[in-house]
């Protein structure tokens, strides 16, 4: 769930993280778990496949696309909330932790998953929501009868007066994060939806209940959990702390000891306020915690500083590559990293960062190869993998509630109306939860009647059809990626370094271990780019790019001032001397096989093995 805060408010919850650690950790010696040699694929159930022609996808879609998943070469599907729910925020509002909702099937529809998938070496991680419950909840139906029923405390409660609430806390959906309730006379606290209660971790019995409900889960054969803002329900609403409060990690190493670490499970925290110091405690090598947590600071760089999502601003591309190379290097053989551009919350990687246009493929392709490159366990994002997009929509084509209440306050604000939607355009969650796209029939070969949420209109030109098994394809380039992690253990266990830091069109690093060292180039705009590289290199093998040889666009290439041949790999021998900036040499070592690129095309994306 995406979380809206201000720069004083960040700032304060790192101080406050950063006084938890008690010392920084220090490389171990790696030994891969099987999840750090994974690639997992989110699926959003409502938009991945209806097999029962309602019009919403369910479990017996998944199942019957279990042999697509296969042939991409995952090793793992998050499933995004399937249990019992009103549906108030589409799944994480949930009502009974311990059945299925109604839209998506049944109990023995999940075990049939779970057994389906194993068969083909795929485990199920579910989507846990343990900060808040629906306010259906019979935990909740019983905490607002009346303060002496024991599941009272199993909520946060301030006493009050109606119409003034304990204090100015907002709501990330909008409006207070407190709403009364005149049976008891007191406001419950909650962070998103006034239908999503808060849960008090402080109550030992409802901590309690939750390792109770995950250890049901395990016993079914479940392969991990993704936990929904986790870093929230340590909170102290009173001194206006929702992440990161000051009994978060005793309360996450209880539920690992109680619970995950009785089982070979992957976990995963999504922690919006999480730093690299904050990530060490998260994901230690020593499992008292999370396997990792997602973190967001690189997704939060294209908004106005100290703003809203919605409040736009360009990428600030060394700073992307500042962020990453913090990452990389900090959890390097102390954490782990979760390696993400899209998800259930985000707008679609290829139209936010790359080019949903001319060079769709190509920027697609390129920003796959930048993040499958780095260390940390990749998720791909349902359509991710076809280069799927954003979509335009009318606003009341959009059914997400929090961009229908951004739009309906800034209307309110006096906004203007095409300022709005153009930041919907850009942000809305409702990019990522279009129906997947599955062929050029009608409703993308999703349901047979029109879905929950419309079509994006250009599923004719882009959907798995159109791609399995075609060799330039944006699919069977992701296949491709998956197939190298697993060949070569450097993409595991490598250490990072960055290239050409300063470098403002080119994000360049290596990848090192003792056997080998990998070179992952990626132009990441939509112009030719000169690469200069200083280091040399010997015995140097392509293991993949994003461009077909030929496919130069020599017009464009002739606007930059650059020669049609200068684009084309050629061999250079040893000690060769190559021209770089301002008239300086550099010596190039002996290219076996494919030459180094001096200029790198729009978008263009290499990766090269060296062994030693």
């Amino acid at each position: 769930m995406e979380q809206e805060r201000s720069n004083q408010d960040q700032n304060q919850r790192k101080r406050q993280g950063q006084n938890q650690i008690q010392s920084k950790n220090q490389p171990q010696p790696f030994a891969a778990k099987w999840w750090q040699n994974a690639v997992i694929y989110q699926i959003y159930p409502r938009s991945f496949q209806d097999s029962n022609g309602d019009g919403i996808g369910d479990l017996q879609g998944i199942i019957q696309r279990l042999d697509y998943l296969e042939r991409l070469g995952i090793d793992g599907i998050w499933l995004s909330p399937v249990c019992k729910s009103p549906q108030d925020d589409n799944g994480y509002d949930i009502s009974d932790y311990q059945d299925i909702d109604p839209m998506f099937g049944n109990l023995s529809d999940m075990e049939q998953l779970i057994g389906e998938a194993k068969k083909r070496n795929i485990r199920i991680i579910m989507d846990l929501v343990l900060n808040h419950t629906s306010d259906e909840h019979p935990w909740f139906k019983e905490a607002k009868s009346k303060r002496d029923n024991p599941y009272h405390e199993y909520y946060v409660w301030r006493d009050g007066e109606e119409g003034t609430p304990p204090n100015e806390m907002r709501a990330c959906f909008g409006g207070s994060a407190w709403q009364w309730v005149p049976e008891v006379g007191q406001y419950y606290f909650h962070q998103f939806s006034v239908r999503q209660p808060d849960l008090n971790w402080d109550n030992p019995s409802v901590r309690q209940e939750i390792y109770r409900m995950i250890r049901w889960w395990m016993d079914k054969g479940v392969g991990g959990f993704r936990l929904d803002v986790i870093d929230q329900i340590a909170k102290v609403p009173d001194k206006g702390i929702t992440n990161n409060g000051p009994l978060l990690h005793t309360y996450i190493q209880e539920l690992s000891r109680e619970t995950f670490q009785k089982g070979d499970l992957v976990t995963v925290g999504e922690a919006w306020g999480a730093t690299p110091e904050l990530a060490r405690l998260y994901s230690n090598p020593d499992g008292r915690e999370f396997s990792m947590v997602f973190q967001f600071e690189h997704i939060n760089l294209d908004q106005q500083e100290g703003k809203e999502k919605w409040d736009l601003a360009s990428l600030p591309f060394l700073k992307l590559k500042e962020i990453f190379n913090q990452w990389q290097t900090s959890l390097y053989g102390c954490g782990w990293n979760s390696l993400f551009w899209d998800n259930h919350d985000l707008p679609r990687i290829v139209s936010r960062w790359g080019d949903e246009g001319r060079y769709r493929v190509e920027s697609a392709k390129m920003l796959a190869t930048l993040l499958h490159g780095m260390q940390g366990t990749p998720y791909i994002y349902q359509g991710e993998e076809l280069g799927m997009t954003n979509v335009k929509y009318d606003i009341q084509d959009y059914r997400d509630i929090e961009t229908l209440n951004m739009y309906r306050e800034r209307m309110e604000l006096g906004y203007g109306e095409e300022e709005i939607m153009a930041s919907i355009y850009a942000k809305s969650r409702d990019n990522a939860r279009t129906p997947m796209q599955w062929d050029g029939g009608k409703y993308a070969g999703f349901s047979e009647r029109e879905p929950w949420i419309r079509v994006n209109p250009n599923y004719q030109e882009i959907n798995s059809r159109a791609q399995v098994g075609v060799a330039d394809s944006v699919f069977e380039y992701y296949r491709k990626l998956i197939k190298l992690r697993k060949e070569y253990p450097v993409l595991t266990d490598g250490c990072f370094r960055l290239l050409l830091e300063k470098d403002e069109q080119i994000f360049a690093y290596l990848r090192e271990n003792e056997e080998s060292r990998i070179l992952v180039v990626c132009n990441f705009f939509g112009k030719p780019a000169r690469c200069e590289l200083e280091e040399s290199w010997d015995e140097t093998e392509l293991l993949i790019g994003n461009y077909e040889e030929g496919n130069d666009r020599p017009g464009e290439m002739r606007a930059e001032g650059i020669r049609s041949e200068e684009i084309r790999p050629r061999k250079m021998e040893s000690g060769e001397m190559k021209s770089g900036k301002e008239g300086s040499e550099k010596k190039v070592g002996k290219i076996e096989k494919t030459g180094f690129l001096e200029v790198l095309r729009p978008y263009e994306a290499r990766m090269y093995l060296a062994r030693k």
